[in-house]
């Protein structure tokens, strides 16, 4: 019965992301026009959301939908693992860090333990802690206390700091600032990672799946030396403590206790991201560190995530240029990708005083300066230059219009006199090699001109007429 009811919730919320409204899929999407003197429009287009490294969540849950149990999907994503089990038993995570004041709390009296082992007793309530430790303990008067302090709350009870924790709490000073530090079983640890990582309305098997990938990657990935193993957010997993914690993420955490994917004699890496666009990426495609278990693989149903396709992302070359931090006039972009159908690079030419230049963001910078969700991403092009130098022209004059049309359909050539709506000239038929286009024109007055699609418009050139 359980199994059904989160089966009919998944199919249900697969539903409602996917499926459009009567209404909106009637109502025709506005055009986006660029601003006026914006230059080129660039029309970005991708798959999935994250590095697609590893175990993609939503193709997870797509497999789970087709009845694949979480060893097998485990497989699908990390050829050539083995199941195995670790004795780690406990972890430590930086919950804290850099902070000038924090407040602890609990609703039962908390033990304190300073660095020289000594046991004192803090009243239930809320306390303040500052840098200089001093607290009032045993019923006393303030007094300092010797870092780091380790917090332990009553049996039953659990330790607040921003949120609720379980375990121990291991507060220090460091460069003269506080640092917090939750040490508690790694199981428990897990139940709070697969809810925050993972929707828990999704199947069981896409969430023992996830309890699986996370155990291991925390066990691999673990900080050699120092006061913590991992951090609470993407660094290392997401970590929001008990509030985060959710009858299935337990339940798929227990069922899977203590299990973890090998390679080899070593517990693997297993990373993991959102949604991979229906294929993942290699490691050494995404960071140059080949790992055998991590290599590109199709992931056939990553088609229920609303991230499988996302686009197109209407960006301006004033918008690229300044995000990328190019000079100039941008006309063209191109992008290179590796073996993974990742951007590698995203070559750019742009017009600077006069003459073509050339430049290259890596796929990494393009994507975040972006925002992009994935580095898996085209680049579409909607350019058009006017003659140089751009000086009126006698009436009924011809003049050249060149540019580059890419990636794009039904691409019109409009224009306008001042004062006048657009009215399309002609289709433009772009070079099917270059993408470049040039375009005969002879205004009889001053007159803007742009290409356009029913979706999207770019920035007019003006030519003006004497």
């Amino acid at each position: 019965m359980h199994r059904s009811s989160l089966l009919a919730a998944a199919l249900l919320a697969v539903f409602v992301v996917l499926a459009p409204t009567t209404e909106a899929a009637r109502t025709p999407k506005k055009q986006y026009v660029a601003p006026t003197g914006s230059g080129a429009l660039f029309l970005v287009s991708g798959h999935g959301w994250g590095h697609g490294v590893g175990m993609g969540q939503w193709g997870a849950e797509g497999y789970a939908l087709q009845s694949y149990t979480y060893d097998q999907i485990l497989s699908a994503y990390y050829p050539g693992t083995t199941p195995g089990r670790t004795t780690v038993r406990k972890i430590r995570v930086l919950v804290a860090a850099g902070k000038k004041r924090l407040t602890l709390s609990s609703d039962q009296p908390i033990t304190v333990a300073d660095s020289s082992g000594a046991t004192h007793t803090l009243a239930a309530g809320s306390t303040k802690l500052t840098p200089a430790l001093t607290l009032a303990v045993d019923g006393g008067a303030a007094q300092p206390l010797d870092p780091p302090l380790t917090f332990s709350a009553a049996a039953g009870s659990s330790l607040t700091l921003g949120r609720a924790y379980r375990g121990k709490l291991v507060v220090d000073v460091v460069n003269g600032k506080l640092q917090a530090v939750d040490i508690l079983p790694l199981e428990q640890y897990l139940y709070s990672v697969v809810a925050s990582e993972m929707p828990s309305s999704w199947l069981l098997d896409a969430l023992e799946a996830q309890a699986v990938a996370s155990r291991s990657f925390a066990v691999a990935s673990r900080r050699p030396g120092g006061p913590f193993d991992v951090y609470p957010d993407s660094r290392s997993q997401a970590y929001l403590g008990v509030s985060a914690e959710t009858p299935e993420s337990i339940a798929a955490v227990d069922a899977t206790a203590g299990e973890v994917l090998m390679y080899g004699s070593k517990v693997a890496t297993t990373v993991f991201s959102s949604s991979t666009g229906g294929w993942t990426q290699s490691s050494a495609d995404a960071w140059g560190g080949a790992r055998p278990y991590l290599v590109s693989v199709r992931d056939p149903y990553d088609g229920i995530s609303p991230w499988h396709n996302w686009g197109p992302v209407a960006v301006t070359a004033k918008t690229l240029g300044a995000a990328l931090g190019i000079k100039g006039r941008l006309l063209d972009a191109t992008v290179t990708r590796n073996s993974s159908k990742r951007v590698t690079a995203l070559d750019v030419t742009a017009l600077r005083n006069g003459a073509e230049t050339a430049a290259t963001a890596t796929g990494d910078s393009a994507a975040a300066k972006l925002d992009l969700r994935s580095t898996w991403f085209s680049v579409a092009v909607l350019s058009l230059q006017p003659p140089l130098p751009n000086a009126p022209v006698t009436a009924g004059s011809t003049v050249t219009l060149t540019g580059v049309v890419r990636g794009v359909k039904n691409v019109a050539l409009q224009e306008r006199t001042p004062g006048s709506g657009w009215t399309q000239l002609e289709t433009v038929t772009p070079d099917l090699v270059t993408g470049a286009i040039s375009v005969d024109v002879t205004p009889s007055a001053t007159t803007d001109y742009r290409l356009a699609t029913p979706a999207d418009a770019a920035a007019y050139v003006r030519i003006g007429v004497e």
